[in-house]
C-alpha cells in the first residue's frame, strides 16, 4: 500500500517509488567484520565525545560501503539536533556531486535537554541515512523515497549489525 502522496507523483516517479518499495532487504556481506564497529559506536556514544563518535561512526560507515562495494560517504557528527517549528532534523543525507562525495550528517544529542541519544536511536538514524545512499548507488534509483519497502530495508540493516548473539 503506497504512501498518500504516491498519487501526486508522475509516472516515471511512480516507477522510482515502486521499484523502492519492491525491495525489502540489504544482504550484507562479512557481517562479522562490521559487527565489531557496531559495538565500538555504542561505546562511542557512552564517551559522548563527538569526535570519538564521528570516528567511529566513519568506520563503521566505510567498512559498509566496502562490503556493499559502493561509493563512499563522509559522516559529520553533529552536537544538539537543530529544531524546526514542527519537528527536530534526526540525519540528513546530501548526495555527491561533481567529484564531491556524499555525506551524511547525524545528530548525536537532543535538542531540547541536550542528552545523549540513546544507541538504538543513534545507529537508526545513522541507517536511514545510509538507506538513502544506498538508494542512489547500489540500487541505481533516481530518487529515495520514505517508501515501506525503505524502511523494512533500515530495520534490515540493523538487525544484521546488531545481532551480538549470531556470532
Amino acid at each position: 500500500m503506497p504512501y498518500a502522496y504516491y498519487h501526486r507523483l508522475s509516472a516515471g516517479r511512480r516507477r522510482v517509488y515502486r521499484r523502492s518499495d519492491s525491495i525489502d532487504s540489504v544482504v550484507v556481506p562479512r557481517l562479522a567484520e562490521l559487527r565489531p564497529l557496531t559495538r565500538d559506536l555504542k561505546e562511542a556514544l557512552l564517551s559522548e565525545n563527538r569526535s570519538v563518535v564521528a570516528t567511529a561512526s566513519q568506520a563503521l560507515a566505510d567498512a559498509l560501503t566496502r562490503s556493499l562495494e559502493v561509493e563512499p560517504f563522509e559522516v559529520v557528527v553533529e552536537l544538539a539536533r537543530p529544531r524546526g517549528s514542527r519537528s527536530e532534523l534526526h540525519g540528513l543525507y546530501e548526495p555527491g556531486s561533481s567529484g564531491h562525495r556524499a555525506r551524511i550528517s547525524v545528530w548525536m544529542r537532543t535538542a531540547q535537554r541536550r542528552q545523549v541519544v540513546a544507541f538504538r536511536t543513534f545507529l537508526r538514524t545513522l541507517l536511514h541515512e545510509v538507506c538513502h545512499h544506498l538508494d542512489y548507488e547500489l540500487y541505481g534509483l533516481r530518487e529515495s523515497f520514505h517508501t515501506q519497502g525503505f524502511f523494512k530495508r533500515e530495520s534490515s540493516l540493523y538487525r544484521q549489525l546488531v545481532d551480538f548473539g549470531a556470532e
